[in-house]
């Protein structure tokens, strides 16, 4: 694949995405004016007209990749669907940040190529922030989506019960301090580790199990073609790692809205950001609303997971209630394990399975 991007990662992996589906758009408006967004664009059965879009939405610290088990399942099924998944700014083949991105900024970009590409019938699977990302960006045209799927992501005032953001993984060391203790440089180390191995598991082994990536990662030692080598080679750009790292030193407040000032921008604020997700949501795709199809996967060794976490959601929308899937053994990334699983979920949703 040739890559047409400024992003770190120059040699992805053959599966990146399906063969001839790589894309790139130029943002035209925002922040991001003039820099090239990554995505792939893919229908599973040529010669038939596709009849319901996945537009796929990722967090941090991962990319569009994190999602091929899902997206390999469903090419392998029968179902006419157009596969849709960008890599946002700062991250997998996209064009580096040049500021401190949060979820407001990364779903205005989003809302630009859903609008670009005049996307139809969206069934829209969102993880970790790629929730108020993607709900954030069609919530501004409701009327294209009639499905939605949900990984351990929250749009809501993240509860103060049980597993937060302040405790977990460890109470003496929380998520959302990791950016003040790991520097920039080794920032990748991170995510190759936590994006593809933090299931549950006790203080030693994690402490063990992160040492080991972080070094792989300072001495260019993780093998090309690899998850890890994806997730961690796209934030050896400087401004990458800040951004993806601005993400996490916000997630003690997610849902209830965050401000920082950016070096480049100035102050930024999502709070009004969050309240016009929470306020529209249920109004928009809820019963009242278009009562749009919904599930939700839930790896429950982590705050995204846990029980008041899903009560939110449904009671937002209480069609996810038909179809809720719980993982006591699962932490963040239920991506990462249950691909087939959810690919099917998603055909059942429409009637395709």
């Amino acid at each position: 694949m040739n890559v047409e991007s400024r992003s770190p990662l120059t040699s992805p992996p053959g599966d990146y995405c399906p063969p001839g589906s790589a894309r790139w758009f130029e943002l035209p408006t925002g922040l991001d004016a003039g820099k090239k967004l990554f995505y792939f664009d893919f229908q599973t059965r040529h010669g038939q007209p596709a009849e319901h879009t996945i537009l796929f939405v990722h967090g941090n610290p991962e990319c569009s990749y994190t999602y091929r088990g899902i997206r390999d399942a469903l090419m392998a099924s029968r179902a006419p669907l157009r596969l849709v998944a960008p890599d946002h700014i700062g991250f997998g083949l996209s064009d580096p940040a040049d500021f401190e991105m949060v979820d407001k900024h990364h779903a205005a970009n989003l809302a630009q190529l859903v609008s670009h590409l005049n996307l139809q019938n969206v069934t829209l699977v969102v993880h970790d922030w790629g929730g108020p990302i993607g709900i954030g960006a069609l919530l501004e045209m409701p009327e294209r989506v009639n499905g939605l799927v949900v990984l351990n992501s929250t749009v809501f005032p993240m509860p103060a019960d049980g597993i937060t953001y302040r405790n977990y993984p460890f109470p003496w060391l929380p998520w959302h301090l990791t950016p003040r203790l790991i520097p920039d440089r080794l920032w990748g180390g991170v995510a190759a580790a936590v994006v593809r191995h933090a299931h549950p598991q006790g203080t030693a082994s994690f402490l063990a199990l992160t040492a080991r990536w972080l070094r792989r990662f300072a001495m260019n030692a993780i093998a090309p073609g690899t998850p890890e080598h994806v997730f961690s080679q796209m934030l050896r750009h400087p401004m990458n790692a800040r951004s993806s790292k601005r993400n996490v030193l916000q997630t003690p407040v997610w849902g209830h809205g965050y401000r920082y000032r950016d070096s480049r921008h100035g102050v930024q604020d999502n709070h009004e950001f969050y309240a016009g997700i929470q306020a529209r949501l249920p109004r928009c795709w809820g019963p009242d609303g278009r009562d749009i199809a919904v599930c939700g996967y839930f790896g429950q060794w982590d705050a995204c997971g846990k029980a008041s976490v899903i009560a939110q959601w449904q009671r937002a929308l209480p069609q996810m209630k038909r179809d809720t899937q719980r993982f006591p053994d699962i932490g963040h990334f239920i991506e990462e394990y249950k691909g087939p699983e959810i690919a099917r979920s998603i055909l059942r949703m429409h009637e395709l399975a």
